[in-house]
């Protein structure tokens, strides 16, 4: 069985490891998730040091799936901190663990997202992602609606110029 939770600073901070073992474990499977090198622990870890650190700060909010105790899988809701934005949250960081996949848990990942944002007064959600990938399919049967592409967005772990997907959803 998998459950959904939501993590604070406090309870993430000993899931350092954790949390970068799934975010390794997709950049090794080539997810365009920000980093190219599945080698480079490092900076994955500095990476999830700096969320768990803006979850203290309440600018972002994570969700992890766990499956017998070990996460595998993850999502961040981020919020704006300008005024002009705070109707709108952004999605990222939409892991799920190669051995995890295919069992409908980014759906609900996704999808607790949303009751998180709309529970916190959003009523605009946006993401992005690698254009032709796979997680566009799951975006567009969840209502999300394409706002266009960026050619020669990001480099792939193969050393290629993606083109990324900017995708929205109205709720609330």
């Amino acid at each position: 069985m998998t459950e959904i939770e939501q993590l604070s600073a406090t309870q993430a901070q000993p899931l350092l490891a954790a949390l970068t073992e799934v975010l390794q474990g997709c950049v090794a499977d080539g997810a365009s998730v920000g980093f190219i090198d599945a080698g480079d622990r490092a900076a994955m870890e500095r990476f999830w040091q700096d969320k768990i650190f803006s979850l203290a700060s309440g600018d972002n909010q994570l969700l992890v799936a766990r499956q017998q105790g070990v996460i595998v899988a993850t999502v961040m809701v981020g919020f704006s901190a300008m005024p002009n934005g705070r109707h709108r949250a952004e999605i990222s960081k939409l892991l799920v663990h190669p051995s995890a996949r295919r069992q409908g848990i980014a759906r609900r990942l996704m999808q607790q997202a949303e009751l998180l944002a709309v529970e916190q007064g959003k009523t605009l959600l946006v993401l992005d992602t690698r254009s032709g990938d796979v997680a566009t399919d799951l975006y567009l049967s969840l209502d999300w609606q394409i706002a266009g592409s960026i050619p020669l967005y990001a480099e792939s772990t193969e050393g290629a110029l993606d083109a990324t997907t900017v995708m929205y959803k109205v709720v609330g």
